[in-house]
């Protein structure tokens, strides 16, 4: 096969995977097709089936891959700046299309589609971050905004700057989550005792902390509310308030 032979069986390949798409949307693409097709955007006359192929191998899943930083994608033979910049700008542009279709909606008939932004988000950071949804007084979604990023613990999570953002959006009530890179979502002591300590000092300053979440992998996030866990610290929080 001469190289013009090849290049017209890479065009029709690619022509083929955009027409998949068209036709039957992203669920008929496999992880390896997904990685090809972005790949395309950066160099369109490349095939880079094999190239994708590495790439999953190298990272282990989709999401890691979408999650990559363009330097570390450049690490994967035949993935440059352009196709590797390509990838990380729909991976950015996928995070913010999320936050912005939950934001105005109410928290509770949205649970769904907060999870999915929170897991899209948050799941394969090789790093802890806390995150903070504000609600307003109908529980409609504010917006969404980092803390802080490190090690999430009682003692590296200010309540204060909690407090500062919630008053900043006017925020009768809020969510906090925050990701374990381990990928065990059960919360250690350590994320009980954060847990309370965000309870009673937003108990103060008459703001509902609903939940706080845990998100690690793809699976459905820990829920503190769910688990019976927030029932028990506002029984808590309110004795010690009410104690002359």
């Amino acid at each position: 096969m001469d190289k013009q032979d090849w290049q017209n069986k890479g065009a029709g390949h690619r022509k083929r995977l955009r027409e998949k798409f068209l036709e039957l949307g992203i669920e008929a693409f496999t992880n390896q097709e997904v990685i090809e097709l972005l790949l395309t955007l950066g160099t369109p006359q490349k095939d880079c089936k094999e190239i994708a192929r590495n790439a999953l191998g190298h990272f282990g899943s989709l999401p890691a891959v979408l999650s990559a930083s363009p330097a570390e994608l450049q690490q994967i033979k035949g993935i440059g700046p352009i196709n590797g910049f390509a990838i990380h700008f729909v991976h950015g542009v996928a995070r913010s299309y999320l936050k912005h279709r939950i934001e105005g909606k109410n928290y509770l008939r949205s649970s769904k589609e907060v999870s999915e932004y929170l897991i899209h988000s948050m799941r394969d950071l090789e790093h802890e971050i806390f995150k903070v949804i504000f609600l307003n007084a109908d529980h409609g979604i504010i917006t969404t905004e980092i803390i802080t990023e490190g090690t999430i613990t009682a003692n590296t999570i200010y309540p204060r700057e909690v407090i500062k953002s919630a008053l900043k959006y006017n925020a009768a009530a809020m969510i906090i989550a925050h990701n374990h890179p381990s990928g065990n979502s059960a919360p250690s002591p350590e994320d009980k005792r954060l847990t309370r300590s965000m309870h009673l000092t937003c108990s103060l300053m008459n703001i509902r902390l609903l939940d706080h979440l845990i998100i690690a992998g793809s699976g459905t996030p820990f829920s503190f509310a769910d688990n019976g866990l927030m029932e028990s610290l506002r029984e808590e929080c309110a004795s010690i308030l009410t104690k002359p």
